[in-house]
């Protein structure tokens, strides 16, 4: 038996018990932000074609009227066309329209970027594996500034 004393024992105890607390309290306060994949299965998938997918990746949120309702699952490059192409996943209960638009929009100067669905007004709407057509790719805002101070207008 050890020759410690039964306090310092019970000590080890109350604060390892502490740690395993905190842990599994940081543990729900994440998931609560976080996405596991639980609602993969309740999703449908949709990709679009951009000349540039600058500043968007996997994980990127979908935004439709500034809620997010979906999220890039899937960026390459299409070596036939030289675009990216981009898969992302949506919420089954947003329905969107097959005339609807899909860009890559600024959250502001110093912002990410997310993916931003700017619906259209069709009575059809797109089905689960459909590409959307109507794409605006990334603005890059270096090249904006770079036109402005040169004032090319090309």
């Amino acid at each position: 038996m050890s020759d410690r004393p039964m306090t310092e024992n019970r000590a080890e105890i109350i604060a390892g018990a502490l740690v395993l607390a905190v842990a599994v309290a940081f543990l729900a306060y994440g998931s609560r932000f976080v996405d596991l994949g639980g609602s993969a299965r309740d999703s449908y998938a949709l990709s679009a074609s951009f000349r540039s997918a600058e500043g968007i990746s996997v994980g990127t949120d979908v935004r439709l009227a500034g809620v997010r309702v979906g999220t890039v699952t899937g960026l390459e490059l299409d070596p036939a066309t030289f675009r990216a192409r981009a898969d992302f996943l949506l919420d089954p209960a947003i329905q969107v329209p097959d005339d609807s638009q899909v860009a890559i929009s600024s959250e502001g100067l110093l912002g990410g970027n997310f993916v931003e669905i700017l619906p259209g007004g069709s009575p059809f709407n797109y089905e689960a594996g459909d590409e959307v057509l109507d794409t605006q790719g990334a603005v890059s805002l270096i090249s904006l500034l770079l036109k402005f101070v040169s004032g090319s207008d090309n």
